[in-house]
């Protein structure tokens, strides 16, 4: 829609959904923050998909993520519910009741040394109660850079990290956060586990008339609404909260896009058996009603099984990091997902969340999976043509859906974004005469590469693609993680370590409608066929039923069919 932005809402519901928002939400004001002399041209990504312009309570204009963020209690640290931006101490104050007033104060979490890095560099509490932010220019569109707005911030040392709250450096709008105080975040007691538990949840009125209200504050001022993200837990009760929330939106919302972000953190341990039985029943659960409801639905984990056999957390040859920390786990998936979503977030041509979703999931094919190479590995001295050609035969991202290694399966639709790459870099260099070592090496732009060898590597496969100059951004908090051999800007380096500091990074990443789900889904049937639901008992109390779960398991079965490689041939 030329003129205006096609808006995002986002849904995040869970705690691990909060690391990898409370990530994402980072690297989207880091791309904000974009120094005068940036090398990287502004304006690929239009910052007004995600987020909204509004007004103080005192008049200043603000600039906050369109995001509804749902969380159990106990989750938020020192973060307050209502957010800092629209603090008002006047109407704190406003208290109707004449008579004697007894105070039950709760002690307030000790916060984070590094916001109270970010919140000095940021603003000031002012006398009459009211957060001053810096000030954001008139009309639409993301914040200047100013050397006083972003100070070198306190790293946050993975020990300081309990909660998301503890590293997101973005003001939230006070319509953001809804806390569902019924259940517990931390302790044995209370605690949101099972499917049904969470379905529950937005059966009660008190729940679900909040959640419409935010809905239609953010709706509402929308001028093109494409659609709702739904980042979403799926190994606890919020994969319940999740399926219902999607079944909202679709019967409110119909005809606008539902892309649904399933995720599981790191690996599981085998001694922990109800966890890990509840891990596989909500997976399975959350999986089937999210499809049903959702135009599309992606898992993302670091994990290498969605089933009860544990296996292995994926590695990247550029990375080192701990798979059972969400900190670092969190940053990763965000990664990606910021590279993934590139597209319906485009400024110049975007493909809407509806077009994306109808491109991937043809054929009841609804569950995709996702991939990244984080880095993308790009020597400087060479081209892109150069570095694919090095990758061959290999599926050229590290899978990120826990759905097994993709090598020989077949793909039947993708949508792949590489972004991070100087144009300078993005076709053959080789001088004049010099004999072209293969085919990718006579295009004549970065975008003609990138096609042809996702049709050389997919030649059946229905195939989407763009290039961006903008790097993704990975400026603290967000954790050290990469290798000391690569440069400021993420390339590799051909000489000894030389110690910099990585500030931004070149990335691929896909999204693919593949075989590797029939194998992953048909074993996540299994696995559930085989449990005793009588040892459970526990999670049917929850409020699902003995034919729910024979249901679940059909659709599953179905569900996993429809990605049978057949012949290997893309049939409509």
């Amino acid at each position: 829609m030329a003129g205006g932005a096609r808006e995002v809402l986002t849904l995040q519901l869970g705690h691990f959904a909060g690391f990898v928002g409370a990530h994402w939400w980072n690297q989207q004001d880091a791309a904000l923050c974009r120094p005068i002399d940036a090398k990287e041209p502004p304006g690929e990504l239009c910052p007004d998909v995600l987020y909204r312009t509004g007004r103080t309570l005192h008049g200043q204009e603000t600039y906050t993520p369109r995001l509804i963020l749902m969380d159990l209690k106990g989750s938020l640290s020192s973060l307050k519910q209502e957010g800092g931006l629209y603090r008002d101490k006047q109407l704190d104050a406003a208290i109707a009741w004449q008579g004697k007033l007894t105070t039950h104060k709760e002690e307030p979490y000790p916060k984070n040394p590094y916001l109270q890095d970010l919140l000095s560099a940021e603003g000031v509490l002012s006398s009459d109660g009211a957060w001053r932010v810096k000030s954001i220019p008139s009309g639409k569109g993301p914040p200047p850079f100013t050397s006083a707005r972003t100070p070198k911030p306190v790293m946050p040392t993975e020990g300081s990290i309990r909660v998301w709250s503890d590293f997101l450096r973005v003001h939230l709008h006070p319509r953001s956060i809804c806390m569902i105080h019924k259940y517990n975040h931390d302790g044995e007691a209370g605690r949101l586990e099972a499917f049904g538990q969470g379905e529950s949840i937005l059966k009660e009125p008190k729940y679900l008339e909040e959640l419409e209200d935010r809905l239609h504050f953010y709706v509402e001022e929308c001028d093109y609404l494409q659609g709702f993200q739904i980042l979403c837990d799926l190994h606890d009760g919020f994969s319940g909260l999740g399926a219902k929330a999607a079944e909202l939106l679709q019967d409110e919302y119909s005809g606008r896009g539902i892309i649904t972000w399933g995720l599981l953190p790191g690996p599981y341990r085998l001694g922990e058996l109800q966890k890990n039985i509840y891990r596989l029943l909500n997976t399975a659960f959350g999986l089937v009603h999210l499809s049903a409801h959702s135009s599309l639905v992606c898992p993302l984990s670091l994990g290498g099984s969605l089933g009860l056999r544990p296996e292995p957390p994926v590695s990247f040859p550029l990375l080192q990091y701990d798979a059972a920390l969400p900190f670092h786990c969190g940053a990763i998936l965000a990664t990606a997902l910021d590279t993934v979503t590139v597209p319906y977030r485009l400024r110049s041509s975007p493909v809407s969340m509806v077009h994306l979703a109808d491109m991937l999931n043809f054929s009841g094919k609804k569950v995709v999976t996702a991939g990244a190479t984080i880095p993308f590995p790009l020597v400087p001295s060479q081209s892109l043509p150069d570095t694919l050609m090095q990758l061959r035969e290999a599926t050229p991202w590290t899978p990120l859906s826990a759905c097994g290694d993709p090598s020989g399966t077949c793909c039947f639709a993708q949508s792949v974004v590489l972004r991070g790459l100087d144009r300078a870099r993005h076709t053959s260099q080789l001088t004049p005469g010099t004999p072209l070592p293969s085919p990718l090496h006579v295009c004549t732009s970065g975008e003609e590469v990138l096609a042809q060898y996702l049709q050389q590597q997919q030649p059946g496969a229905r195939s989407s693609s763009h290039l961006l100059l903008t790097p993704c951004k990975v400026v603290p908090p967000y954790p050290y993680l990469f290798s000391s051999s690569l440069s400021q800007h993420g390339l590799v380096l051909d000489g000894p370590p030389t110690g910099t500091v990585v500030e931004s990074i070149p990335v691929l990443g896909a999204l693919c409608s593949s075989s590797s789900l029939n194998r992953a889904l048909g074993d996540l049937a299994k696995d559930l066929s085989k449990l005793d639901l009588r040892r459970w008992a526990s999670f049917m109390d929850a409020g699902v039923e003995q034919d729910d779960l024979q249901e679940t398991l059909q659709e599953l079965r179905s569900l996993a069919q429809c990605y049978e490689s057949g012949d290997g041939r893309l049939v409509d």
